[in-house]
């Protein structure tokens, strides 16, 4: 049977509630799955915990959700690019636990293979330690982080089959697979899902992680930031 449906707003619907955590794949704006944090936006379900790598900028990716007032926690490693995060960090209405970026990938590989939690040393002595437990081994200290299951776990791919096996390109792989796998829930969007099978050999995510999936809308990919300088004049 076919994991494909018509849309990314009938793939979430009634998969959400109120105070879920969702685990969502991207980098900055690279890799974001738009159709299904448009289609989450759209739920209405609020008090809504994300787990992503940060959260969009302003009025794009994830930043959406802020805008909508949707979120109460947020786990990530990177939120600079984000003024209304800022604020209502800064106002109470948000709870933020900071993770090291390679900590978040591990937390979410944790999660998807079944690990409970696991032992390192990035962040020993900083306030990302604090509360957690600590053990020696081989006469260094490391702290124990747990890993992460999402309820719904929202990903982009570059490719896709029926049967949810996928490939990502370029740098939106970045947090796709991780976030692919942590989910009780996976949700993908593919830009382009294929009439037949994918080659094996060249799957990134097996399909066995994967519960439904929809064709994600052709857009114009957002750049965070553009920087370019002047043609220099023709000789």
């Amino acid at each position: 049977m076919s994991k494909l449906w018509p849309s990314a707003a009938e793939a979430l619907r009634e998969t959400v509630t109120d105070g879920a955590t969702i685990a969502v794949g991207g980098f900055g704006l690279s890799g974001n799955p738009t159709d299904l944090i448009e289609a989450l936006r759209d739920s209405g379900a609020t008090g809504l915990t994300i787990v992503s790598n940060n959260m969009g900028v302003d009025g794009k990716g994830l930043g959406i959700l802020l805008e909508n007032h949707q979120v109460a926690k947020v786990i990530a490693s990177y939120v600079g690019e984000n003024k209304l995060f800022a604020q209502q960090y800064l106002d109470g209405e948000l709870e933020v636990e900071f993770t090291p970026q390679g900590t978040l990938a591990e937390r979410l590989r944790a999660g998807g293979a079944g690990i409970a939690g696991f032992y390192t040393k990035t962040g020993v002595g900083t306030p990302v330690a604090e509360g957690k437990p600590h053990a020696e081994f081989d006469g260094e200290i490391y702290l124990l982080e747990r890993g992460i299951v999402a309820d719904v776990a929202l990903v982009h791919a570059y490719r896709a089959d029926s049967e949810g096996n996928l490939v990502f390109r370029h740098t939106a792989r970045n947090f796709n697979p991780l976030v692919a796998t942590a989910g009780r829930l996976t949700i993908v969007e593919a830009e382009e899902v294929a009439d037949g099978w994918l080659d094996p050999n060249a799957i990134v995510t097996p399909g066995i992680f994967v519960q439904r999936l929809v064709q994600a809308t052709t857009r114009t990919k957002d750049i965070e930031q553009r920087t370019t300088r002047p043609r220099p004049a023709a000789a």
